[in-house]
């Protein structure tokens, strides 16, 4: 009979034990270290670590480099190049000058890069096999199985946590702050606390990398690369590396951690634990915490690249667009045919503005007109597709009510010529107007482009005519011109007549909207 043993389960372990006699550290010929107090630690899944008191040193160092990592029980490591017959060894050594209290006993020691040296002499000592184990439990199950099932980031912040406490690892709050590719947002933050039943999220705009707030928050230290955090808050360590401890300790807390979680594409996010038992966080505890922390980072990461698809989608073809492209219509071809009322504004007198105003000037105007444009296109259910040059496209689909698409439209562009005139005339610094075409029919509604790049767009004889009545509206004085197609739902048009438009076969039955601003803006 075949029985299986299951295998020990133990915790993640660290230990540091000195080393008997003389050890010499070598780079081929060249002693580089010479010691009688040389130590060893053992640390789950490592290779024994030898370390030297910096006194012991047969070579020099170079001041601290750039490159620094952080251990939750080790601290933050900082590094040393070192030169060896001309051969220059960048952060080829390494030292914990404020070790934490489980690695104390390191602390201004030098630790060797396997690549520093050839060999090391231990004399009489034998270094052991380190009893690694393995871990598992309530957090690694979750990890491996049920993470998966989680749909959003706050869903897995919640989980996550409780699979902690599961663990038996004592958290009274956890946070996340995950950075963004967002024209407005930061990046998220994500917030547990034990007596909250929901996860508080941050949305932070791009002033908090100057709030004081931040600048001085362990957040910005891990982020910025310069390693974690790890603070006992008890009686014992009155000192707060950060103004944030002491509202910890306010809350109970009793030890803090901030680690990296560095993303696949190298940028750094922040995983924040504070402890409420009486000892802190044990080395099994955060050991544990640290080796599952990439996989962590990967969950986050799916969740914020898909917010960050979703955001770029939206910022640059548009919310309903975007959702298309994301939702699978990527193909050259990929599209419906709908029917929908256009809408073409276009910035009058722009050439001339840029030569008054400036470079930087107009294009602080012209992002001021667009966001005024897009605005009040958003607040009648249409939807900016694009920006063409000085001009904005927008499209109202018809779905089940085109008298709707229709109102819809046309009420856009009067608010958008009305709005235009109150700013004019509220001495503000945008003096611009505008020429706006609108017509409606049936467009081809999707991808078209090249194999390696295409546009989501709106293709068809109602685009066309749209454009082509917003130019044809410069030439005769009016600022809103629209097809017979929409001049049903508008309540004071004024006829123009059959209209001959460039590029279209056929004259078009016109109409001009006149709006309460007409006057404002003729004066």
């Amino acid at each position: 009979m075949n029985v299986h043993a299951t295998p020990r389960t133990t915790g993640y372990g660290i230990s540091v034990e000195p080393l008997k006699g003389k050890i010499a550290i070598y780079r081929n010929d060249t002693l580089l270290a010479e010691s009688h107090s040389a130590k060893v630690m053992y640390e789950t899944r490592l290779p024994p670590t030898i370390y030297i008191p910096r006194d012991d040193l047969c070579v020099d160092l170079s001041d601290e480099t750039e490159l620094q990592t952080f251990c939750p029980f080790k601290g933050t490591a900082t590094y040393h190049d070192i030169t060896v017959h001309g051969e220059h060894l960048a952060n080829s050594v390494w030292a914990y000058e404020q070790a934490l209290p489980e690695s104390i006993a390191i602390q201004g020691h030098i630790g060797f890069m396997p690549g520093a040296y050839t060999d090391i002499d231990l004399g009489q000592n034998q270094l052991r096999d380190p009893d690694d184990g393995n871990i598992s439990g309530p957090l690694i199950d979750w990890l491996m199985r049920g993470a998966s099932t989680a749909t959003t980031p706050e869903a897995f912040t919640k989980a996550l946590a409780k699979k902690m406490l599961e663990h038996g690892i004592a958290i009274q709050r956890l946070s996340i702050l995950a950075w963004s590719l967002h024209p407005l947002i930061a990046g998220k933050h994500f917030i547990w606390e034990k007596d909250q039943d929901e996860i508080l999220t941050r949305a932070p705009t791009y002033e908090i990398y100057d709030h004081p707030a931040f600048i001085n928050s362990p957040l910005r230290h891990v982020s910025n690369g310069l390693g974690g955090v790890r603070q006992r808050l008890n009686d014992e360590n009155p000192h707060n590396s950060f103004p944030i401890m002491e509202d910890l300790r306010e809350k109970g807390a009793t030890d803090y951690v901030a680690m990296p979680l560095p993303f696949s594409d190298g940028r750094t996010n922040v995983l924040t634990l504070t402890c409420d038992h009486p000892n802190g966080f044990t080395t099994e505890n955060l050991g544990l915490v640290f080796e599952c922390s990439s996989v962590i980072a990967r969950y986050y990461e799916v969740f914020m690249q898909r917010e960050n698809a979703q955001v770029l989608l939206e910022t640059y073809v548009g919310k309903r667009s975007g959702a298309r492209v994301l939702g699978g219509e990527i193909r050259r071809g990929d599209g419906d045919e709908i029917d929908a009322a256009i809408m073409f504004c276009d910035l009058r007198n722009s050439t001339s503005l840029e030569e008054q105003l400036g470079r930087e000037a107009y294009i602080n105007l012209l992002n001021e007109f667009f966001e005024t444009v897009s605005e009040i296109v958003h607040e009648n259910g249409g939807e900016v597709l694009k920006f063409i040059g000085d001009a904005v496209l927008a499209v109202f689909p018809a779905l089940d009510d085109p008298d709707l698409a229709r109102e819809s439209a046309q009420r856009t562009a009067i608010n958008i010529v009305e709005r235009l005139g109150e700013l004019r005339q509220s001495g503000t610094d945008i003096h611009c107007d505008c020429s706006i075409g609108l017509a409606y029919g049936r467009v081809t509604y999707g991808n078209v482009g090249s194999r390696e790049r295409l546009d989501f767009t709106v293709i068809g004889h109602a685009a066309n005519v749209a454009a082509r009545l917003g130019e044809f509206g410069k030439t005769v004085g009016h600022r809103i011109v629209v097809s017979e197609d929409i001049a049903p739902a508008c309540a004071h048009a004024q006829p123009l007549g059959e209209v001959a438009l460039h590029n279209v076969s056929k004259p078009v039955n016109s109409y001009a909207l006149r709006t309460s601003a007409d006057e404002i803006l003729n004066s």
